[in-house]
């Protein structure tokens, strides 16, 4: 085997992998890659090397791209997957960094460190203003409950801290593992004193912490943030500062970095900012050079796969037949975990015809990564997504049938609570056509033909005369344009249930809804963006 190293990583992962008889490891410059990527089996980078179609172009033997770091922003993935490369990264090598530079954070915030350490240098000595407080007995609300928030939940056990989470897809059982008490984000926000971000970045958590967060919170409560800059209105955050509704924010995360030197939130003295280095520790940097080689060793020698980020190879003729498939399974996926009213605790697929023939564990498996992807801090695909899954206490039952009217080959999902033999909460089931497209057939057994693309909006109604229009209407003088409307009703009389799905053209805000939510026959109103 060759296996070429093209960016930095610990010693420890090279001479590990040096010590596979018979294996050649060469570390490259940015001048030499390309030459000696022509004969190599492996590759492994960190994040200044690019993976490009071009490089790939020059490597037709490279079977697996290791990366060293969670981010794969530097690897096309696709280009990757369609010619049978394995990319794999390795999530959770900083937790413990990124979770204790967390608490460095909060603990400075509760004793004013670097304001007291910045007047001691001055001369000035405060000990009279220098009150602060505990964390002994104070609640601490963590915003996702991953590998780096289960870090920061263990080590807040330790200083006394109550502790409450919210993640939809982490069940209670796991959550108690880690002492933590699952709540709904309302309830963490009005009783913590401390809220710290461990989620990922997605168009449901983008600006989550918004002026009506802010205004939920205890008055007094500290925000820290090490996981995403966008997961806070900082303009928002601006004002609660300034008005005292928050005491103090620390974070290591910004919307643009490095922020502008006149940034609001640079010029208060109730912010702690760090460059973003809650995960830049020599430990860390350690661990995920030796796990990556590690990966790399185990996935070359014996075919072990872990943390892949992609599909495995497939052969041409496998690849065809259920690439349409995947992509239906994993919008299905994506729709029913934005568009269900609670957290699942099961979920149940149904195949029908030749989606039973293509490959369920690959279905099975990209229906949990459209799932996940919208909560996870590390994007999961169908290979990672069914251990994710598990180890979230997420369950799946599966189901072949035989469909005797409409289309013959579909795919329905549906998420169930954890008491079996209970009514399901939400189903959704769809199709592929003949172009390949995915397409919705009925939601709750509702029939309703649409698009499973672009950002939808979901809505639940009494059927009486003139929603449409007042929905019309009301996204209208939003300046919000209707690209098409999908409609479907449980029974034929007014009054009976009406479900609809409403595309919508460019960026659309979630403050929509409150304007749509007013129409009285309207139920349920949410925002759903697919693929």
């Amino acid at each position: 085997m060759k296996v070429i190293v093209a960016d930095k990583i610990s010693e420890r992962g090279v001479q590990l992998l040096k010590q596979q008889a018979g294996w050649k490891i060469v570390s490259t410059t940015k001048e030499t890659l390309h030459a000696e990527i022509a004969d190599a089996d492996a590759l492994i980078v960190r994040s200044a090397t690019k993976v490009t179609a071009d490089l790939l172009d020059k490597a037709p033997r490279l079977r697996v791209v290791g990366r060293a770091g969670v981010g794969v922003d530097n690897i096309d993935l696709d280009e990757c997957t369609k010619r049978g490369v394995l990319v794999m990264s390795t999530p959770g090598g900083n937790a413990v960094s990124v979770a204790e530079h967390t608490f460095a954070l909060l603990l400075a915030l509760a004793r004013q460190v670097p304001r007291l350490d910045k007047a001691m240098h001055e001369g000035k000595w405060e000990k009279s203003s220098a009150a602060g407080t505990e964390v002994r007995g104070k609640t601490l609300g963590l915003i996702g409950l991953g590998r780096i928030g289960s870090e920061v939940a263990l080590r807040a056990d330790a200083f006394d801290m109550r502790v409450l989470g919210y993640d939809p897809y982490i069940s209670e059982a796991a959550a108690r593992e880690v002492q933590v008490e699952l709540v709904p984000l309302e309830k963490l926000l009005a009783e913590s004193d401390f809220v710290s971000l461990h989620t990922a970045l997605s168009p449901a958590t983008h600006n989550l912490i918004n002026a009506a967060a802010l205004a939920r919170m205890k008055k007094g409560a500290r925000l820290i943030n090490t996981a995403r800059g966008e997961l806070v209105d900082e303009a928002a955050l601006t004002e609660a500062l300034k008005s005292g509704q928050l005491a103090g924010a620390a974070l290591d995360v910004f919307v643009e970095e490095p922020p502008k030197k006149d940034a609001p939130l640079m010029g208060l003295a109730s912010v702690i900012a760090t460059p973003h280095v809650a995960g830049s520790t020599v430990e860390a940097q350690e661990e995920v050079g030796t796990q990556v080689a590690v990966q790399v060793k185990d996935y070359l020698a014996e075919g072990l796969i872990r943390n892949a980020v992609n599909l495995p190879a497939l052969s041409a003729d496998q690849y065809r037949r259920v690439r349409p498939y995947l992509a239906l399974a994993e919008r299905l996926g994506a729709l029913v975990s934005q568009a269900v009213a609670a957290r699942p605790a099961r979920i149940r697929i149904r195949y029908a015809g030749e989606v039973a023939d293509v490959g369920t564990h690959l279905l099975r498996s990209a229906v949990l990564a459209g799932m996940l992807n919208a909560v996870l801090d590390e994007k999961v695909n169908v290979v990672s997504a069914p251990a994710v899954a598990a180890a979230r206490g997420l369950s799946v039952e599966e189901e072949t049938r035989r469909r005797e009217r409409g289309f013959p080959n579909t795919l329905e999902i549906a998420a169930l609570p954890e008491k079996s033999g209970a009514a399901k909460d939400f189903s959704a089931e769809g199709t592929v056509l003949y172009d390949g497209s995915p397409r919705l057939l009925q939601i709750d057994e509702i029939p309703l033909e649409a698009q499973l693309d672009g950002t939808i909006l979901y809505l639940r109604n009494r059927d009486e005369p003139g929603v449409i229009g007042q929905v019309g209407s009301t996204l209208g003088n939003l300046g919000v344009n209707i690209a098409t409307f999908a409609l479907g009703r449980r029974e034929a009389h007014r009054g009976s249930e009406a479900v609809s799905l409403v595309r919508l053209d460019g960026e659309v805000s979630d403050s929509i809804l409150n304007a749509i939510r007013g129409i009285p026959a309207i139920t349920v109103a949410r925002l759903l963006r697919l693929g």
